[in-house]
């Protein structure tokens, strides 16, 4: 008779340690190096600075053609920046996967994949902070299809705008600004 089958608690046990001695996290790992602007960072700073300061968004929001404003304290700007979050480029497989380049103070990342979601990421720095960002997303499959700009002006403004089209549903189009107070 098999050891194993005379100890399954000893062999699912072993089991288990080795598995777990093997998820050993590579110190000199490539995914903690930031190839490009680090947009989720960025984000994730600005939405904890923003919940901070509480401050008034006079916030419009257009479905197809249909507006409404209101003023609001937003609570969770994680959410409410979550598609400028998600629009992070910094993955270890991409670290080729998009053409930069820099003019004064601009810096803009295009995709050289037209699969990417994310197409290009414009920046504009001066003295080491963001003055304005927008990112152009683009998502096709045989059900949908959605086309992103989001724009980022620091204590300003942000507009998300989106069109989206939908095999059998038609196309809707959004537009989400929030203007600071």
């Amino acid at each position: 008779m098999y050891w194993y089958k005379r100890y399954p608690l000893l062999t699912t046990s072993l089991i288990l340690l080795l598995g777990i001695a093997s998820c050993k996290r590579d110190s000199n790992a490539a995914s903690d190096t930031k190839v490009f602007f680090d947009i989720k960072g960025y984000f994730e700073a600005d939405s904890a600075r923003l919940t901070k300061a509480n401050p008034l968004v006079t916030k419009t929001v257009i479905h197809n053609k249909i507006p409404e404003t209101q003023k609001v304290h937003i609570q969770d700007w994680g959410t409410e920046l979550s598609l400028f979050i998600e629009s992070d480029i910094n993955r270890p497989s991409w670290k080729d996967s998009y053409d930069v380049s820099k003019a004064e103070n601009v810096i803009s990342y295009t995709a050289k994949d037209p699969t990417l979601k994310t197409q290009r990421i414009v920046i504009k720095m001066e003295n080491d902070k963001v003055k304005w960002m927008t990112i152009f997303n683009h998502t096709k499959n045989i059900v949908y299809e959605n086309n992103e700009k989001l724009t980022y002006i620091p204590d300003s403004t942000y507009i998300i705008s989106r069109k989206q089209s939908v095999r059998i549903l038609g196309t809707n189009t959004y537009r989400i600004t929030g203007l600071f107070k």
